[in-house]
């Protein structure tokens, strides 16, 4: 069935953009990286890799939290990324925060190991990005192409060729949604890693697209690519940031990275022996990087990440951090004049998708309150906050 789903991404509620294409506006769009791995019990069968590592078991339950590998725990506890309402809760909270969309790590659309559910969820974020007139970007995983060869799917003299192909299927499929986003009147694409394809096989690999594409490799440019993006680097601490922003003066274009921590749970996992931590540091570490990424006047910033849980780099609000690091992305949004067409949220606002989240969760919820929240998430999407405050207030009817 996978596999399926995998081949009719374009029956599966993707839009065809009919309008011409438009450049990235002068002010930066900002967009949070996103994994969509995350599975869960009951929407599956079993917890995935990205919840346990093999080690630790969501099951097991202490002081209201679930055994979870991470250092910090989601205020929404565990979820599944193919529930579409936990979709809605992430694009509406990074909404109301000033982010305008995701870069979705994607791996493909071979049916090997859990790239088929990840591709199936990827396909549902598209569709939520679409109803809620958010941006999307695909950030192609370079680790697929030693993975698939080792795992006898892919024949080591086809390793360009099967790059090439999935990059044609998505230029015919999600680069037409009127979603994805556009720079310089091309689809952007990123590839994240060095251990796939070289940099002769890249070259190679864009030269035999039939629809160019805005490419950006990480952290460094690329030959043939429109430019290079940033990423934490935990042995080198906040002096990669530095060293990204002086590099990257000297190149055609660069997507800067803001983020605000690294701390891995891959030692406590067995796995390894993790990365150096970078330190939260009460919020400054986003701030800087933030300030940092703004200053260099670049078209399109990364925040990693959004819910990267096993490297601690999330913003997604936790138990831990509450709302703290969307209301700092807020407050530097309505700076820049990121609201100037309609009114700008208020950090109590904030709390909102979270409230139509938990109400949608409601085992209780019946049709005609499902269709108030319905309306409240399209108030919430167009700006208007009062309205979508009034909508999510449940109703003290019986009748609701």
């Amino acid at each position: 069935m996978l596999c399926i789903i995998a081949m009719l991404g374009c029956n599966l509620g993707v839009t065809t953009a009919e309008e011409p294409d438009e450049p990235v506006s002068k002010s930066p769009v900002l967009l949070a990286h996103y994994m969509p791995w995350f599975i869960a019990n009951p929407e599956q069968k079993e917890w995935g890799w990205h919840w346990t590592m093999q080690k630790f078991d969501p099951n097991l339950q202490k002081d209201g939290k679930r055994q979870l590998a991470s250092a910090y725990y989601p205020t929404i506890g565990t979820y599944d990324s193919g529930d579409s309402e936990v979709l809605e809760y992430h694009l509406l909270s990074m909404k109301l925060a000033g982010i305008d969309g995701v870069i979705v790590d994607w791996y493909g659309l071979t049916d090997f190991r859990d790239y088929a559910i990840l591709h199936t969820n990827t396909t549902r974020l598209l569709q939520q990005c679409e109803r809620l007139d958010m941006k999307f970007v695909i950030c192609y995983e370079d680790q697929t192409v030693p993975a698939l060869v080792q795992g006898g799917r892919l024949p080591e003299s086809k390793r360009v060729e099967h790059v090439a192909d999935e990059i044609q299927w998505l230029s015919k499929y999600w680069f037409q949604s009127a979603a994805y986003l556009k720079y310089q009147n091309k689809p952007v694409l990123l590839s994240f890693g060095h251990s796939g394809l070289t940099d002769p096989e890249w070259t190679q690999c864009l030269s035999q697209l039939k629809t160019p594409v805005a490419y950006f490799s990480q952290d460094r440019q690329r030959e043939g690519a429109a430019g290079g993006f940033g990423w934490p680097a935990p042995p080198d601490g906040l002096e990669q940031v530095e060293w990204f922003h002086r590099e990257s003066k000297r190149w055609s274009s660069a997507i800067p990275v803001v983020f605000p921590r690294f701390d891995d749970y891959y030692l406590e996992a067995g796995i390894s022996q993790g990365y150096a931590v970078l330190p939260d540091r009460d919020g400054q570490t986003l701030k800087w990087t933030l300030k940092q990424a703004l200053e260099s006047k670049a078209a399109i910033i990364q925040i990693a990440t959004w819910n990267d849980w096993g490297e601690g780099t999330q913003i997604e609000p936790s138990r831990e951090f509450g709302f703290r690091d969307l209301q700092i992305l807020q407050a530097s949004q309505r700076e820049t004049g990121h609201w100037k067409d309609k009114p700008a949220p208020t950090t109590d606002d904030l709390g909102l998708p979270l409230k139509i989240y938990q109400q949608r969760k409601d085992t209780g919820l019946t049709s005609s309150r499902r269709g108030q929240l319905d309306a409240a998430v399209k108030a919430l999407s167009n700006g208007d906050y009062v309205e979508a405050r009034k909508l999510i207030q449940p109703s003290t009817s019986k009748n609701q």
